[in-house]
C-alpha cells in the first residue's frame, strides 16, 4: 500500500512540472525586433502563448529596473530583444544594452537567480523564424529552470 502512495505521489509531482507554464517578459525595439515579433505573427509562426511583448523606441531604453521588477512580480524569464549590431536605428544603444545585461546578469545572480532566465537576441525586421525559435528555446529553457523563486510569493 505505501508503493502506491508513492507512485501517486510522484505522478501528481510529474504533473505539476508537466503544468508549468512559465511567464515570460519580452522587451522589444521599435525598429527592429519588433518587426520580427509581427512578422512571425503574420507568417503563423508556432510560438508558445506564454509571453507578453512590451515595444520600447530602443533596446538601450530598458531600464535595468525594469528587469529587476519584472522578476519581482513574478516574471520566471525576461528576454530583451534589439537590433543586431551596428544596425541601430540610435547609432550604439545596442552596445549599451549588451553591456547592461551582462552586469544584470551578474546583478541577478546575487539574488539567488540563475542568470539563464535573462536573455539578450539581435532579432532584425525580416527574421520572424529567429523570432519564433528564440521564443521556443527560451520557453524550454525556462521550463527547465522551474518556476522563479519570487513566483509564489507575490
Amino acid at each position: 500500500m505505501s508503493t502506491d502512495a508513492t507512485h501517486n505521489s510522484s505522478s501528481t509531482a510529474g504533473e505539476i512540472e508537466k503544468a508549468f507554464d512559465p511567464k515570460l517578459l519580452v522587451f522589444c525595439c521599435n525598429w527592429c525586433s519588433y518587426a520580427g515579433a509581427d512578422l512571425a505573427g503574420v507568417s503563423r509562426l508556432q510560438m508558445p502563448p506564454n509571453f507578453r511583448v512590451i515595444r520600447v523606441m530602443c533596446s538601450a531604453r530598458v531600464d535595468p529596473e525594469f528587469v529587476l521588477r519584472a522578476f519581482e512580480r513574478g516574471a520566471d524569464g525576461v528576454l530583451v530583444a534589439g537590433c543586431h549590431p551596428a544596425d541601430c536605428h540610435y547609432i550604439g544603444g545596442n552596445y549599451r544594452t549588451r553591456r547592461r545585461i551582462a552586469l544584470l546578469k551578474m546583478l541577478i545572480q546575487q539574488f539567488g537567480f540563475d542568470p539563464d532566465r535573462l536573455k539578450l537576441e539581435w532579432v532584425s525586421a525580416g527574421e520572424g523564424e529567429k523570432f519564433q525559435k528564440t521564443i521556443v528555446d527560451f520557453t524550454n529553457t525556462v521550463k527547465e529552470l522551474g518556476p522563479s523563486p519570487y513566483r509564489g510569493g507575490v
